[in-house]
């Protein structure tokens, strides 16, 4: 996929205290856990429960997340679909890392099992 610098710029201002309500919205709607949630997050980004409401405080974009993030080295295991796109097609570094957590975000609310989501970590 080959990302316009406009919905580049459209990601990288979304705040992730926006979207974190959503997130766990979906994931418990489908009966999994906040901790869950928060595990998932931790393993594709190297933040703890602290950090994580931190960024959320101060209302951290999407660019600003994902520059002080550590990215798990098997996060590029992360495949399939998304939004339309295949994820390990995604050129952008900044939507992939989107997606990545998007992708894993949908993979819990759909019950996959922790072990699968995390990638063998």
């Amino acid at each position: 996929m080959t990302s316009s610098n406009t919905h580049r710029q459209r990601i990288a201002r979304i705040s992730f205290a926006s979207v974190y309500p959503m997130y766990l919205a979906k994931v418990e709607k489908k009966g999994r856990t906040r901790e869950e949630l928060h595990q998932v997050i931790k393993w594709l980004t190297g933040f703890d429960d602290k950090k994580l409401q931190e960024l959320i405080d101060e209302k951290a974009t999407f660019e600003t997340f994902f520059q002080r993030a550590s990215l798990h080295p098997n996060a590029r295991l992360i495949t399939g679909l998304i939004c339309g796109y295949r994820v390990e097609d995604i050129e952008d570094p900044l939507t992939q890392q989107a997606r990545y957590l998007d992708k894993l975000v949908d993979e819990l609310a759909k019950g996959r099992k922790m072990e699968k989501i995390l990638r063998g970590s």
